[in-house]
């Protein structure tokens, strides 16, 4: 038997953003190897399926990129339909090509299925577009990370070069996010919204600058974190709000899951 590898978006994190097609292949999955954030409601789809966490979080022990490779290939040769479940899009750092290029060299048939990226989702809840007609005509989706091994990312240059940026896997290195893009002449009053947990319940949403980028990262709770930045931010009624609390003395402000904000410490 030779069954085929389905690469699948599980979305930012609210299962009601799962795409109807990635919902009819869990429900048909043999075997589901899922990302570490993948929601309880979106693996219960999969109520058929054996399921095997294979997810890679900061600081944490995951399992490594080539064993996951040699068990998707394995899987295909025992079952007709593997998931790999991949939080947001799998196209999008999710380390996809890895995957493809493994099963294609093994002789097995894969196929994607696009998942909502956290930058969408997060736009989504600010109410804030990534591009505005005449302000912003580019975005950029970059990280910092760089794996061992791997040439320098020149993540720098492409959020300088363009009018939004979302920064994906950045909260843990919020100050060197800051005085690399400082010290390469973004300013440093620049805007900047730092999104935790997009599209979930308790979502949470802290504005303020570049130049206090690594404070306003720290009100997070360890979810995982999106950081956008652009003067697209700047003029929308949440930013605004900000600007009066910091006027107060307040160094950031935090919207809550309701909508309204209230002073940080």
């Amino acid at each position: 038997m030779s069954g085929t590898v389905y690469l699948v978006g599980a979305g930012p994190g609210a299962p009601d953003l799962l795409t109807l097609r990635a919902a009819r292949l869990l429900e048909r999955a043999d075997i589901v190897f899922h990302d570490a954030l993948v929601h309880p409601e979106v693996l219960a789809l999969a109520a058929r399926a054996e399921k095997i966490a294979v997810g890679k979080r900061s600081s944490a022990h995951s399992a490594a990129q080539k064993f996951i490779n040699k068990r998707l290939a394995d899987a295909a040769r025992k079952h007709r339909v593997v998931v790999r479940l991949k939080g947001g899009d799998p196209m999008l750092f999710g380390r996809a090509h890895e995957e493809i290029d493994h099963l294609r060299g093994a002789g097995i048939s894969c196929e994607v299925v696009p998942g909502v990226t956290a930058a969408l989702a997060a736009s989504a809840e600010l109410r804030v577009s990534l591009t505005r007609r005449g302000a912003a005509r580019s975005v950029t989706f970059v990280t910092p990370r760089v794996g061992k091994g791997e040439a320098e990312s020149s993540w720098v240059r492409a959020v300088l070069h363009a009018d939004t940026a979302a920064i994906y896997m950045g909260a843990g290195e919020a100050q060197a996010i800051s005085r690399a893009l400082i010290a390469a002449g973004k300013p440093s009053s620049t805007p900047v919204v730092v999104v935790e947990n997009a599209s979930l319940p308790d979502a949470r949403r802290s504005h303020g600058t570049l130049g206090r980028l690594a404070e306003v990262a720290a009100n997070g709770l360890g979810g995982p974190v999106l950081i956008l930045l652009g003067e697209i931010y700047r003029d929308s009624a949440i930013i605004e709000r900000w600007l009066s609390a910091r006027s107060s003395s307040s160094p950031t402000a935090l919207a809550t899951p309701s909508g309204r904000v209230r002073s940080g410490s």
